[in-house]
């Protein structure tokens, strides 16, 4: 792991600006972010999540003097909410200085005005974000983010299992079907609204579309392709209970394969798999994979509501996040495995270290490349087709 003295030395003297970060006065904005409390509202249904931003409010205290709050949500929905029903009443010390955030809850927020910004690309760190090679750094769902949050992490659809009981993992929906038919019992998803069982389904939209350029514009007037229902009439009858019943959750589906009860779980965050392994969850043999066409992948970020008390700490810390250093033990599989946003190869070979490591047990064999997500606005167009469909058990 990068220490402390080589990574501050190392990045003031490689980092070259871009226009935007040196026209800030980041000086200022770092003066006055001390003393400050970021009240950091983020998803806390993982250990090793909580554990990472809890290092994080840590580095940030000792380094900047900024107190970092985790407030931990299980639904992001609710934050807007809040902040929606704060500025509506004119509160302006709101309760949210920074959220997690991407999809549907960024498009909502950004189309009715609750974002601070823009910020993220003035944030000293952001030169090293690889914008070109990662484009869902600027486009969130296909809505482009304009500068209203900062990349945080990178997310790829993900298969895995056994791979001493999945010698040949299907790589399409298609294939997938096949396998189920052979397996019958044995493969499910979780039912939508579930994050993981959404992006299932915009999965097959992607699969089946006619044209897929149409799903990266607004869903308005557009009605949910025959192809996408007859695929999942055909996979249904061979999941698990017949598909008359779905797991909660992606962390069921991952306890029913680590149990046995199913062959192939799912995931987002491309290096769980391997982390499974290290935690025991998962024997050695286990396998990842992606379509060999692709999987849809996407960027998750962090935002100032327009209501922050704390903007100034939370450009701060947003910035810290970005770091080489933070980033780097994001993407540590022994830390949190998520991974990095930034152009590793773009990196004085000092910081590049950082980021290496051999392929451990459970890691993507067979990658597949990046789908881009649909339209924000074509989610509840599927949710509420699968609910119609299939979701009354």
């Amino acid at each position: 792991m990068l220490n402390r003295r080589t990574f501050l030395a190392t990045s003031a003297a490689s980092l070259i600006l871009p226009v935007a970060a040196r026209a800030a006065d980041w000086p200022a904005i770092e003066a006055e972010a001390r003393g400050q409390t970021v009240y950091f509202n983020a998803w806390a249904g993982s250990d090793t999540i909580n554990a990472y931003i809890a290092w994080a409010a840590g580095e940030a205290k000792a380094r900047h003097g900024i107190t970092v709050e985790h407030v931990k949500i299980t639904d992001t929905a609710e934050v807007v909410k809040r902040v929606r029903d704060e500025v509506a009443a004119g509160k302006q010390d709101g309760s949210v200085d920074l959220v997690w955030i991407n999809g549907e809850n960024f498009r909502t927020m950004k189309t009715e005005k609750l974002l601070f910004g823009p910020f993220s690309e003035s944030l000293p760190n952001y030169a090293l974000v690889d914008v070109a090679g990662k484009p869902t750094t600027r486009q969130d769902f296909a809505e482009s983010v304009d500068g209203l949050e900062a990349p945080w992490g990178m997310a790829q659809l993900t298969f895995f299992a056994d791979g001493a009981k999945v010698a040949q993992p299907p790589r399409s929906m298609a294939d997938l079907i096949v396998f189920a038919k052979e397996h019958p019992g044995r493969v499910t998803y979780p039912a939508p609204p579930d994050f993981h069982g959404t992006t299932f389904l915009k999965q097959v939209l992607l699969e089946t579309a006619p044209d897929v350029a149409q799903l990266a514009k607004a869903a308005d007037g557009m009605a949910i392709t025959p192809a996408w229902q007859a695929m999942l009439d055909d996979l249904h009858p061979h999941l698990w209970r017949e598909g008359k019943q779905f797991p909660k959750s992606q962390a069921d589906i991952t306890n029913m394969v680590a149990d046995g009860e199913l062959l192939i779980g799912l995931t987002f965050n491309p290096n769980e798999p391997a982390n499974l392994v290290a935690a025991g969850t998962m024997p050695a043999t286990t396998i990842a994979w992606q379509h060999a066409k692709g999987t849809i992948g996407n960027t998750h970020f962090v935002a100032i509501p327009v209501n922050a008390k704390a903007r100034a700490a939370a450009q701060v810390f947003a910035n810290f996040l970005l770091s080489p250093e933070a980033q780097a033990r994001k993407n540590d599989i022994k830390v949190w495995g998520d991974p990095t946003v930034l152009a590793v190869e773009k990196l004085p070979a000092e910081l590049q270290a950082a980021f290496t490591g051999s392929a451990a047990p459970g890691s993507v064999s067979l990658p597949g490349p990046t789908l881009l997500e649909p339209h924000a606005s074509w989610v509840p167009l599927l949710e509420k087709d699968w609910l119609s469909r299939y979701g009354k058990g």
